[in-house]
């Protein structure tokens, strides 16, 4: 059964076609998270890249940041800062002021860095990275504690009687998540310190059914370090278009999801492992890639559900550029209008109360249908023709 209050975003890498403005991409990417925003969706996660010409947000903080002045309640993470990028105790100070300035809707994703590329021109081995966000989240950590001062050694940072200037906003700190694929190490990381979880793996060939295990090494993890894992704090990461009907969504993505499978998961990532050949027609049929109906994707979500065994707290959009923007848009209200409500139990009370009104309408009718009539009597008139051809009597109602 799904979990009453799901939260719904949108993972926002972005993914951004080379030849179209940088610019006004940048601004777009701003005002979706205010379409979001207006649309009731819970969180934005926004991502740090530096090379391959698609990815083109380098710094997630101003984004948020700039979001923040324009919304009013959504959520708003990095998606994810790749931590061995920086000196943690930087990440801890910039997301504590972040913290402050969204009055506690800042949120930190963690990674270790998605694109070969990056690390190549930082000069990090990529056989470093994932001990290296690990090294980074316990400084972090630690910090974010607030109860003494942090001195670390590792062989590419170090810290020295190090404490926070600002103690967080949130108590007792913003929300924290690990982004996990399909490897053990960042369930691990996560289970360590008890974080969230955002599962981009539900999203890749048999994400759906290796997520379970995910999580499952996570919660083995937590409980060998005296922590506990919160399925209100797992994300699910689709890419997902929602339209009318699902050949209209089809045909909505079906040349944009081609040009970025080929000119960017192709000729610049080399087709990463676990990406299909065809990844819009596999995905919709294995259920990875959700585009169709409101009805289509709601039964994928449900399915996604039942895998997890136990439910999750949310499920993000991987936003991209499949679609044009019009279709984009209309795809993000239709999923607010007609697919969330279903997983966040806000019309369970509407259908409860529509159906008591539908069965108990002889019971309620008559008495009201009497005392119309009545007052047409009591008054020595004789009751419409009109009357009674538009009111009838409860008993011939039942009869229709």
């Amino acid at each position: 059964m799904a979990r009453r209050g799901m939260k719904f975003g949108i993972f926002l890498a972005p993914f951004h076609r080379l030849g179209d403005n940088p610019t006004l991409s940048l601004a777009r990417d701003v005002a979706l998270i205010e379409h979001l925003d207006q649309l009731g969706y819970d969180e934005a996660w926004i991502g740090e890249h530096h090379s391959g010409g698609w990815e083109i947000i380098a710094s997630p903080e101003l984004i948020i940041a700039a979001a923040a002045e324009r919304t009013k309640h959504i959520h708003l993470g990095s998606g994810v800062t790749s931590l061995p990028y920086h000196h943690p105790f930087l990440v801890a100070q910039r997301w504590v002021q972040l913290d402050h300035m969204t009055r506690g809707r800042a949120m930190l994703g963690c990674g270790p860095g998605a694109l070969v590329s990056d690390a190549w021109m930082l000069g990090i081995d990529p056989a470093t990275q994932r001990r290296r966000m690990d090294e980074s989240l316990d400084a972090i950590m630690a910090l974010l504690a607030c109860d003494k001062p942090v001195t670390m050694k590792t062989d590419w940072f170090e810290m020295r009687d190090a404490r926070l200037h600002l103690a967080p906003y949130s108590d007792p700190h913003f929300p924290i998540s690990v982004a996990s694929t399909f490897t053990p190490a960042a369930p691990t990381i996560a289970g360590k310190h008890g974080l969230g979880m955002l599962s981009l793996g539900a999203g890749l060939a048999g994400g759906p059914q290796g997520v379970l295990g995910q999580w499952r090494i996570a919660e083995e993890t937590a409980a060998k370090h005296g922590k506990t894992m919160d399925r209100g704090k797992w994300r699910m990461v689709m890419n997902v278009h929602v339209a009318e009907d699902d050949e209209t969504a089809m045909r909505d993505v079906k040349i944009g999801e081609r040009l970025e499978t080929v000119t960017y998961f192709e000729d610049v990532l080399g087709r990463p492992p676990g990406r299909s050949q065809d990844p819009l027609t596999d995905g919709v049929k294995a259920g990875t890639t959700l585009v169709g109906s409101p009805d289509t994707v709601a039964r994928g979500i449900q399915r996604l559900v039942e895998l997890s065994e136990g439910g999750f707290g949310g499920f993000l959009f991987r936003a991209n550029d499949w679609a044009t923007r019009e279709q984009t848009w209309r795809s993000y209200e239709l999923f607010a209008r007609y697919v969330a409500p279903r997983f966040q139990g806000s019309l369970d009370t509407l259908a409860t109360s529509y159906d008591w009104a539908k069965t108990s309408r002889q019971t309620i009718l008559r008495p009201n249908v009497d005392a119309l009539r009545k007052a047409f009597t009591d008054a020595g008139q004789d009751v419409p023709a009109e009357f009674i051809t538009r009111v009838p009597l409860a008993k011939d109602a039942a009869a229709e």
